[in-house]
């Protein structure tokens, strides 16, 4: 039987994950060693980001603790890093803020986490060349704020609705060292923070969201995954600038 070479394979690349310690970055950073990758995995958990590197083996990844909001933390670990193929912005906060509630403290906290965070590590990775040229950059969005509104999410929102004109306008500045700028935007996915958020609405509202998905329930960080695998891989080449929802369904209706 032929050897074939996989268009989807990322052996050989060293792709940094944020956002690793849990959920959707986690899965992430464990498709991508299945891949065959070497990845970078940061967060601000390190009982939980050593117990991945555990099961991703000591060879397959460099854990860094740090908290991105953290500048000059944010700087040390950059300088520590040789050189990456691939990055994936996947740290994030979810949480439901009425508007009519929002405090100057709350704008802070989520805009710094979602938004300031992912663009400052960017740009500091670029100007002490540690991307090199033909790598991939995916931002893990949502389709809430860049497809969609929803009741209570006003912040959340908008700070990802950002991340939408980050990755157009940055996919275009790059192109001329062919890196790749790609945006994921989710539906709703079963993580740790998601259940924080169901439980403060009823089962009855969660089970009635749940069937406005016409693929049927909510997805799994896998499906994520899958799709970033993709946007980093070489199968992927001629991408750039786009925005990949995977939602089940739940934008077509």
């Amino acid at each position: 039987m032929a050897n074939v070479k996989s268009p989807f394979s990322l052996f050989g690349k060293k792709i940094l994950v944020t956002g690793a310690s849990s959920g959707i970055g986690k899965q992430i950073a464990v498709s991508i060693v299945n891949q065959g990758g070497y990845v970078y995995i940061t967060g601000r958990n390190i009982k939980n980001l050593n117990l991945l590197k555990n099961q991703l083996g000591n060879n397959n990844c460099k854990v860094f603790a740090v908290d991105l909001t953290e500048f000059e933390a944010m700087i040390k670990m950059v300088k520590e890093i040789d050189y990456i193929d691939g990055l994936v912005h996947s740290a994030g906060l979810i949480s439901m803020s009425p508007y009519k509630f929002i405090k100057e403290e709350a704008i802070s906290r989520i805009f710094s986490i979602n938004y300031e965070a992912p663009l400052k590590l960017t740009t500091n990775l670029l100007k002490l060349k540690k991307i090199k040229n033909s790598s991939s950059i995916v931002f893990i969005s949502s389709i809430n704020g860049s497809c969609i509104g929803a009741k209570g999410f006003t912040l959340y929102s908008s700070s990802k609705g950002a991340i939408s004109g980050l990755v157009k306008s940055l996919s275009v500045d790059l192109a001329k060292s062919k890196i790749r700028v790609n945006e994921i935007a989710p539906g709703m996915i079963v993580t740790e923070g998601v259940k924080s958020i169901e439980d403060s609405v009823s089962k009855a509202s969660i089970n009635e969201d749940m069937k406005k998905y016409p693929l049927g329930g909510y997805g799994v960080p896998e499906d994520v995954a899958n799709g970033c695998v993709y946007l980093l891989s070489n199968a992927s080449s001629w991408v750039t600038g786009i925005k990949l929802v995977i939602d089940g369904g739940f934008t077509v209706l």
